[in-house]
């Protein structure tokens, strides 16, 4: 049985961030799964991300391998803001990251998680067990799709999440129904429409509002201190939220699950608008209160907020309703381990150093938006997270694990720390 001090489940943006800086601290680590196995396999080709090119960033720990950077190399168009950042671009960054500063991740998917001892076991899928001190949970959106039931229940055939296309091209001359008013649905309804399919969207929202372009690509010193641009978006609210995710995790638990809810909710970006707006037909205000196959067809019954019904017959539904945390989903932890990690909602509560109530055991990116606001549920985060957890895991390191040169690296960066503070 391999031994190490940390064990990190996940290799996207997060997972790959907080192992560069781990490596860099010197301390004993292990990291296991696909990397930007999410953007790679579960966002449709051809979607760009909503995200400005400044915030699409992974985090080493001297930030020398910015996505700046990465186009600047490959000679790939990069602008800070108002340049939206291709799924493809950012990918192959993703993987270019990994390879410069995670060269030892495991591309193997853990199967099992359970306490053994004072520590963990962690099962991969080739059969290979590790026993870890501590556990670093940074899974991918993927494990906590949000499929309505009655959709669901129609079967694959005819009706799927989005986290299932990574193309659309199957879908031409079909008609094709998309459930959602977010980026997910908009994004995939566009790409759709251009792959030659028939395509409508249908939404509980009475109106789908899309996100504003960016007003001033060189904005002044007045005009940023009026609106101050963030990694999640312009605005006071957004900056606090950016700024100081220690400061909302103080605040009633009320307000922090209502505020992780209502900001920055789904919304298409938008560059999307052109390319859907008096293309696509758009059925808002609706509920689906009947789903069945009939006919070798979708049929859909429609209610709208007046109680006016509609029936719409589809060949095909794509469910982009999102992604609702809930613990349970992982189904690679152990049943005893999932109950001792105290939740609320089925998201993990968690210390200031992202620690669940099961000591050792950590939760990180959207699992911990929660606790941590809205910040955590975007890459952007990453960099926080990376910075904030990795202190954390090297001051309590299994010190005989962690050698001399980077514990050095790690006195000097946070000696540099305070002197910026």
């Amino acid at each position: 049985m391999t031994k190490c001090d940390v064990a990190i489940i996940g290799a996207g943006p997060y997972g790959l961030s907080i192992a560069a800086h781990l490596r860099a601290h010197g301390v004993d680590f292990r990291i296991f799964g696909n990397p930007m196995h999410t953007w790679l396999t579960h966002m449709p080709k051809g979607m760009r991300l909503k995200s400005e090119g400044f915030a699409s960033s992974l985090y080493d720990p001297d930030s020398t391998f910015t996505l700046e950077a990465h186009c600047k190399e490959k000679g790939i168009a990069y602008a800070d803001i108002g340049l939206p950042v291709p799924l493809e671009v950012f990918s192959s960054y993703g993987l270019e990251f990994q390879k410069r500063f995670v060269p030892e991740l495991k591309n193997t998917l853990v199967s099992s998680l359970k306490r053994s001892g004072k520590g963990f076991q962690v099962g991969l899928e080739d059969g290979e067990i590790i026993s870890a001190r501590r556990v670093v949970t940074a899974v991918g959106l993927t494990h906590y799709k949000n499929f309505p039931p009655n959709l669901a229940a129609l079967g694959e055939e005819f009706a799927t999440h989005s986290s299932r296309h990574n193309t659309v091209d199957q879908f031409k001359g079909r008609d094709v129904t998309v459930v959602g008013a977010g980026a997910s649905a908009l994004d995939l309804a566009a790409l759709l429409y251009q792959a030659g399919a028939h395509v409508q969207v249908v939404a509980r929202r009475p109106v789908i509002r899309f996100h504003d372009p960016p007003e001033d690509l060189d904005p002044s010193w007045f005009d940023r201190l009026r609106n101050p641009i963030t990694g999640i978006g312009p605005g006071w609210k957004l900056f606090l939220c950016t700024n100081a995710p220690l400061l909302f995790r103080q605040m009633p638990q009320e307000f922090r699950f209502d505020k992780v809810r209502r900001v920055l909710g789904p919304a298409p970006c938008w560059f999307t608008k052109e390319q859907v707006v008096g293309k696509v037909p758009l059925i808002v205000d609706v509920n689906i209160t009947e789903a069945k196959v009939h006919n070798g067809r979708v049929s859909l019954q429609l209610t709208d907020s007046a109680g006016t019904k509609k029936e719409v017959i589809t060949d095909h539904v794509i469910a982009a309703t999102g992604y609702k945390v809930d613990l349970r989903r992982l189904a690679y932890m152990d049943s005893d381990l999932q109950a001792g990690v105290r939740s609320v909602e089925h998201t993990p509560v968690l210390s200031s150093n992202f620690e669940s109530s099961v000591p050792g055991l950590y939760f990180v990116g959207a699992s911990a938006a929660n606790t941590f606001g809205p910040l955590l549920r975007f890459a952007f985060g990453a960099g926080f997270t990376s910075r904030r957890l990795s202190r954390h895991l090297a001051k309590s390191a299994d010190r005989a694990s962690v050698s001399r040169e980077p514990k050095a690296k790690v006195e000097a960066m946070d000696r540099d720390e305070v002197a910026v503070r």
